[in-house]
């Protein structure tokens, strides 16, 4: 596992799992990488906790006229709430019980912990498991379990190790992520849905074993994972090993190595290009080409809104349904009038455009009136 797979998850927030065997070094990778973040770290030893220890200790409150009861949570959780920005470490997954797994369905995803709502807080999961052979007392991951955390693989290289042991480990220093890299989510959520446009039948598919659904594999969940973490390790300069690492962690390896081989050939246009150039703009035949540059066009509007490029957006839309895409352009115009309202700016209605766009629309069936 390339160790700066590991701090993409961190830094992009997505909830991260370490395969691998005891002793080679995980806990100790963590405890370092937390120093050089600079970020609190809470070590929870899962196999020897309690559901309640996530899910929070029912105290009976209120009154005897009108009781109430809240779950209230462990010191741990308040610490990171107090912290902010922590990063809770849960080891020894695989050998806790599918009672406590339950439990941390909705720390691992909704950073929820009893009544505490800990959300808000920048915190990132990591959880360690060793594989269930090599475990004393092991459990194969439930699959609404596995199918919360980006997979990776933790090898430990010979040559690393002896060098280490000699002159001392050095920890790796994390880059800052870009402030506005999440700006680029809806891109590379664009992509990976072009992807999808092609192979429907592995937006979700759950393995038959009970091994295989214990690690990654493709679900709507899982997909928007990789779009984050693909995000992510774009701006932060990632090698192409870390995002293949990543990719396979959030959906296993065939959908993983497919989506990657789909974006290396994908060649998209830069929209700042096509939108430059909108009146002259010529869509590509196939259709999950057409889609991903009219969803990366459509975000590239919202990115930097203004009156002309929100014309100019719309004068894109008009040409793809001119040239024949009218459901991919339907939607993306759809899409791009949402957003439009939500943003508040007072922006002029794109008469012109809806004037060419109408007729198609409606002549496509997509409108009222249509025939």
């Amino acid at each position: 596992m390339s160790k700066e797979a590991l701090i993409i998850c961190i830094l992009a927030r997505v909830s991260a799992i370490v395969w691998g065997a005891p002793g080679g070094g995980k806990t100790s990778f963590m405890t370092g990488i937390a120093a050089a973040m600079k970020r609190h770290l809470e070590t929870v030893i899962a196999s020897i906790r309690e559901p309640s220890d996530f899910g929070g200790l029912p105290i009976l409150g209120g009154t005897q006229e009108n009781p109430s009861v809240s779950l209230a949570p462990p010191a741990w959780a308040v610490r990171l709430g107090e912290k902010k920005n922590g990063i809770l470490f849960i080891d020894e997954a695989s050998t806790a019980a599918p009672a406590t797994q339950a439990a941390l369905l909705r720390v691992t995803q909704d950073l929820v912990v009893g009544d505490l709502d800990l959300s808000d807080s920048g915190i990132s999961v990591v959880a360690a498991a060793n594989p269930p052979e090599q475990a004393a007392g092991g459990w194969e991951l439930s699959p609404p379990m596995a199918n919360r955390f980006c997979h990776l693989d933790w090898t430990v290289d010979a040559t690393e190790w002896v060098d280490g042991i000699v002159n001392g480990f050095q920890m790796m220093e994390p880059r800052e992520m870009p402030d506005t890299w999440e700006d680029t989510i809806p891109d590379a959520r664009a992509r990976i849905a072009a992807f999808i446009r092609t192979r429907p039948e592995i937006l979700i598919n759950v393995p038959e074993s009970e091994a295989q659904a214990g690690k990654a594999w493709p679900s709507p969940r899982t997909w928007d994972m990789a779009a984050r973490l693909l995000a992510a390790a774009e701006a932060y300069g990632a090698s192409e090993t870390t995002i293949t690492q990543l990719m396979i962690g959030c959906v296993g390896p065939g959908p993983g190595t497919e989506l990657l081989s789909y974006l290396e050939n994908l060649d998209l246009p830069d929209p700042e290009e096509v939108l430059k150039d909108a009146d002259n703009f010529k869509m590509p035949l196939r259709g999950d080409h057409q889609f991903a540059i009219l969803s990366s066009v459509v975000n590239a509007v919202m990115r930097d809104l203004t009156e002309e490029r929100w014309l100019k957006g719309w004068t894109v839309i008009e040409r793809v349904c001119q040239q024949g895409a009218v459901d991919i352009g339907a939607g993306a115009a759809r899409n791009l009038m949402l957003r439009g309202r939500e943003a508040k700016k007072g922006l002029p209605t794109p008469a012109t455009q809806l004037q060419h766009l109408v007729p198609i629309l409606q002549e496509a069936g997509m409108l009222p009136g249509s025939n």
